[in-house]
């Protein structure tokens, strides 16, 4: 038995066992990613774990590539499709073939894969082949292949689609043979013409038509254009600029609103949070592997953050411009935390830069502003940092934390949105202020709501588990009987 652990620990990365056998949703998309064929998926599993180690998967971090591998610009992430996913571009000419280098370019590509699938969940990829300005020597199918093995063999149900860009090379299209039936059809070879029909212009260089301004260098890595969004009285300053006496006043009037309303709606709520907590208990005690999985919670090591991927927004149709943040201090220290987006201009974040006392909850209301409508492409960017205990947590206090703090001390959260689209207006729709209802019971009754749908969850998941013991249990009894059943056969073919 400890052979054959040791031959485990030696052909896999313990640290990929660990996640294995804790992180349900890694295994479940290899079984999808294998048409919950256990044998495949054992398979792909296999060879997956021991490419991760092949390729310290694990620790690959800027520091240990070669900083020129950063600096060429063949490899990057950057812009969103129509679909809401993030493109991982390949610029062709930017690569030229070179067996020295192979192995650390393919570490580049394993990189950025780890790094995107940590940071944003798993969220799948639309893979941009830029084949712009290239010749045969930029050509390298083996490179090709290695990104194409990536998502079919290694990161399970990552991949949205292929798009192949310009295409002038007839080598290129050997791809096709590299992909099975499913993947095919993920393949899509576009032009300046067409290309639009996958990726919005917004994400599009001049030469693809579009109006995307983007020009890569390094360092640092290239991220979201994450910035401060609104909050209700308007744009808050950036904390690298001066506020004034008058910003201060406002701000500190509106988190004295604030705390008055989240009392009163703490009040309403008694009720609620506690049957929530005790359900919370009573999963924990039954299954604690599965509670990260339970309620799309996110749990960091400063905040407990939910939901804890997306955003609910609802289409311009269906009307619903609000969504509720839930985060929770699970530290002794008063974490600092402020909100960010890739929109600023769209959404009103209450608030977007506070402070949360230990062990207690706080709610943070986004709303869209004005006519805008959500989009797939809209990001947020949830920052958190331990305080000291001697530190004040007012407006001034906090602007000159986020000044000082260490970038390695601080926590970051990604949530994208999601738009809920509706083929026809539905008939309990509530716009705000029908029937001359004041807007904050509105934004009371949405939070309830939210919070019931939260508990109407765990309660699904308990019922689940419950409906499995049942099944458990019936097959055991089968079993007990079949047993007694075979002894009395025994006993009575040893009497005659």
């Amino acid at each position: 038995m400890s052979s054959s652990k040791s031959y485990k620990s030696e052909k896999y990365d313990s640290r990929d066992v660990e996640r294995l056998q804790q992180d349900d949703k890694w295994v479940e998309n290899y079984l999808i990613w294998r048409h919950d064929v256990v044998d495949d998926t054992l398979k792909m599993i296999d060879e997956s774990l021991q490419w991760r180690k092949e390729y310290t998967v694990n620790d690959l971090t800027e520091s240990v590539l070669p900083k020129w591998l950063f600096e060429n610009g063949s490899l990057f992430l950057h812009g969103y499709d129509k679909e809401g996913y993030k493109l991982f571009w390949f610029r062709v000419k930017h690569h030229t073939r070179d067996p020295k280098q192979q192995l650390e370019k393919k570490k580049l590509v394993a990189f950025w894969l780890e790094h995107y699938a940590k940071r944003d969940h798993g969220k799948p990829l639309t893979v941009v082949f830029d084949m712009a300005e290239t010749g045969i020597s930029h050509i390298d199918l083996d490179f090709v292949r290695f990104i194409v093995n990536c998502f079919t063999d290694y990161y399970p149900n990552f991949l949205s689609k292929y798009c192949i860009l310009n295409l002038k090379h007839s080598a290129f299209k050997i791809v096709k043979g590299w992909l099975g039936p499913d993947a095919i059809s993920m393949l899509k070879f576009t032009n300046k013409s067409d290309v639009q029909e996958y990726i919005s212009g917004e994400y599009l260089p001049p030469h693809m038509g579009g109006t995307d301004s983007f020009k890569y260098s390094y360092p640092p890595l290239v991220d979201d254009d994450f910035q401060t969004p609104l909050c209700e009285n308007g744009p808050i300053t950036s904390e690298d600029e001066h506020e004034s006496k008058e910003e201060i006043d406002a701000d500190t009037k509106e988190s004295g609103e604030l705390n008055e309303e989240q009392n009163l709606n703490q009040k309403k709520m008694n009720s609620i949070e506690q049957i929530s907590k005790s359900e919370e208990t009573d999963k924990t005690e039954i299954k604690p592997k599965n509670a990260k999985k339970a309620l799309t919670t996110f749990k960091g090591p400063l905040l407990h953050i939910s939901p804890a991927e997306e955003l609910y927004f609802g289409s311009k149709e269906t009307g619903e411009k609000k969504c509720l943040i839930v985060l929770t201090n699970v530290t002794k220290n008063v974490v600092a935390f402020k909100v960010r987006t890739t929109a600023p201009e769209k959404y009103r974040v209450k608030p977007s830069n506070s402070s949360c006392e230990p062990g207690t909850s706080l709610d943070i209301i986004v709303s869209l502003h004005g006519g805008f409508a959500a989009s797939l492409q809209d990001r947020f960017l949830i920052m958190a940092a331990e305080m000291d205990q001697s530190s004040g947590a007012g407006v001034p206090e906090l602007t000159q934390f986020w000044k000082e703090v260490p970038r390695t001390k601080v926590m970051e959260h990604r949530l994208r949105c999601h738009v809920i689209e509706s083929s026809k207006p539905s008939s309990l729709t509530l716009k705000e202020n029908a029937f001359n209802i004041p807007a904050k019971t509105n934004e009371d009754l949405h939070i309830q709501l939210t919070r019931l749908l939260q508990i109407n969850k765990r309660l699904q998941e308990q019922i689940d588990r419950c409906l499995w013991f049942q099944q458990l249990s019936v097959v055991l009894s089968l079993l007990s009987v079949t047993v007694v059943a075979f002894c009395f056969y025994l006993a009575y073919t040893q009497r005659s």
